[in-house]
């Protein structure tokens, strides 16, 4: 189109600067053309009696000839349209334009993309998810009261060691987490029922409820505390507690907790070993501890260790890492001894030994004095020079 309109508008000067002696038109086949010029001139003798080109007066048929083809741009229609096509292709958002200005004759349908469903979960997720939402409720953070969140150069908020995770015990507002947890704060020797934390508990409208965590009882030899937060019985989610003395290497777990702080992070993986040695925080070697992939980070200690159906089967403790954050072998106190060691704690305050032992829970022991002991193994041929006791199932020393 550019081109047709070039051309008409040089006809236009041309017939408006000279002065013609008679008039004759150019048909479709003169301004377009196969590539050849079929306009008649001098030099193409084979069209000179098919059209007589109109002169100037005085002007040589020929120098008109030249001054057409210096002056028109010749093309065949086929490359017309193949121009218009090629100039319109690269730039598609000219089409639009009227659209884009408003022009309500325009009008372009909209196109809705589909979406194909996400689908059901596969039993193994549904688990999973079903595990989360039934025991994140059950599920708390615990700052230690001695210590304050730190701002660093950047303005990102430093996690302190103090900061952990906590299980809700039971409906009586008792909280299990670490003793390293709270450590800080049980170094000033507190007594019970003062406040050695803030218990940060989730309510079931999704807001973070705050509590003040007092003191029940702590054992620095198994790692684990007792707090207690005042609030009505039908706020709080107690944990299911399962049997870890039926644990397999290879079955599922899953760890809630609030590792650098955020809150309610679950992480899933498997059992890797049984029965290892803890190396807790507290100086201490726990045995018997839990061995997973299920990555635990710092903020996650006192959280639990689930199984697969959602009961607690340990809380988790300690990671063996060089760098400080989840190198993908963590531990948990198993489960049966956290019962019996917070069961001794909420009764009693602390962990009792001997004869307050027997007293109390009427264990079934008794006890010798190491000589009588002695001289009994020499009778049989052994050699004994330490000994233990057990009540319930405990080793105790």
């Amino acid at each position: 189109m550019q081109a047709l309109a070039y051309n008409v508008q040089q006809l236009r000067m041309m017939v408006e600067s000279r002065v013609w002696t008679s008039t004759h038109f150019l048909g479709r086949r003169e301004l377009f053309f196969d590539g050849v010029s079929s306009v008649w001139c001098p030099s193409n003798p084979s069209n000179s009696q098919s059209i007589s080109i109109l002169r100037n007066a005085g002007d040589d048929p020929g120098d008109l000839c030249s001054i057409m083809s210096s002056k028109f741009l010749f093309t065949t229609r086929r490359r017309l349209f193949a121009s218009l096509f090629l100039s319109l292709w690269p730039y598609p958002s000219s089409v639009f334009t009227a659209q884009a200005l408003g022009d309500p004759s325009i009008s372009i349908d909209e196109v809705t993309p589909t979406f194909s469903p996400s689908g059901a979960f596969f039993r193994t997720e549904d688990r999973v998810v079903e595990s989360f939402e039934k025991n994140t409720y059950s599920v708390v953070n615990i700052f230690d009261a001695t210590l304050r969140p730190q701002l660093n150069v950047t303005g990102m908020v430093e996690i302190s060691e103090g900061n952990g995770s906590g299980v809700v015990w039971d409906d009586q507002g008792h909280i299990v987490t670490n003793y390293h947890v709270i450590a800080s704060a049980l170094a000033r020797n507190p007594s019970a029922g003062q406040v050695v934390a803030q218990v940060n508990i989730l309510a079931s409208d999704g807001i973070q409820k705050n509590f003040e965590g007092k003191l029940v009882g702590a054992d620095r030899t198994k790692d684990l505390a007792v707090l207690k937060v005042d609030t009505s019985n039908n706020f709080l989610r107690p944990i299911k507690v399962g049997q870890s003395s039926s644990l397999k290497v290879g079955q599922q777990c899953l760890a809630i907790g609030n590792p650098f702080g955020f809150n309610h992070t679950l992480t899933v993986g498997v059992i890797g070993g049984l029965n290892r040695d803890i190396f807790s925080q507290t100086g201490v070697t726990i045995g018997g501890g839990i061995q997973t992939d299920a990555a635990i980070n710092p903020g996650n200690s006192g959280g639990p260790l689930l199984d697969s159906k959602g009961y607690l089967i340990g809380i988790n403790t300690a990671i063996f890492t060089q760098t400080g954050t989840s190198a993908g072998v963590g531990f948990a106190i198993p489960s049966a001894t956290v019962v019996k060691i917070v069961s001794q704690l909420i009764q009693l305050g602390r962990v009792s030994k001997g004869k307050e032992m027997r007293a109390k829970f009427g264990a079934g022991f008794d006890i010798r004095r190491k000589s009588v002991v002695e001289r009994r193994g020499e009778e049989h041929e052994l050699s004994i020079s330490t000994f233990y006791l057990e009540s319930n199932g405990e080793e105790e020393d």
